[in-house]
């Protein structure tokens, strides 16, 4: 995590900031499936609270060998017209640290129900009692559009930049290049 690259939305009349976010999270995800790749994080240095926005750049953390190696691959292809990549760099010594992760919300009532139904043995009357329409968890953090290669369907996927450290937390990343413990360079 000595390293980074900034990929910078480029402004387009015609696409959304936000499609375009989507388009190349999409991308960086496939991407670090297929090389397997726990060692790659991301970040967002343009993130906004309120209202939740994402921002227009997506910063890749890594090493040196490992940055290098994803941006001489084609992962990028399609997207380039639209995104302006810098060169790989050095962390800045003054860097903090926080964790980004994915936050999951249980924002669907009647899957709870089901669930509830399956697990328990219990009728849909019993299942709508214990999980009321009410239940629906709302989240208010900035999100990426994303469909499902398998499934097909449209979904959020909320991200969470967690409290600034003065340390490092080693770690491995995921899919999307997110972790709930490992920490990336904040600068």
């Amino acid at each position: 995590m000595d390293h980074y690259v900034d990929l910078k939305l480029l402004p387009d009349p015609e696409i959304a900031q936000p499609h375009l976010m989507g388009a190349l999270f999409s991308k960086l995800h496939l991407t670090l499936v297929a090389q397997r790749s726990e060692h790659i994080g991301i970040s967002f240095p343009a993130v906004q609270e309120a209202p939740p926005w994402l921002g227009d750049r997506l910063r890749l953390h890594g090493s040196q060998a490992d940055l290098t190696a994803m941006m001489a691959s084609p992962w990028l292809a399609g997207m380039r017209d639209h995104v302006q990549a810098s060169a790989v760099l050095p962390v800045p010594t003054t860097a903090r640290y926080r964790v980004v992760s994915r936050v999951q919300a249980k924002s669907n009532p009647d899957r709870l129900r089901r669930r509830q139904m399956r697990r328990h043995g219990i009728d849909a009357a019993e299942a709508l009692a214990r999980v009321p329409d009410t239940a629906a968890e709302r989240l208010d953090l900035p999100y990426v559009q994303l469909r499902s290669l398998s499934t097909v369907q449209s979904f959020k996927l909320f991200i969470r930049h967690g409290a600034l450290q003065d340390a490092a937390s080693p770690g491995v990343f995921g899919a999307y290049g997110l972790s709930p413990t490992a920490t990336v360079p904040w600068f």
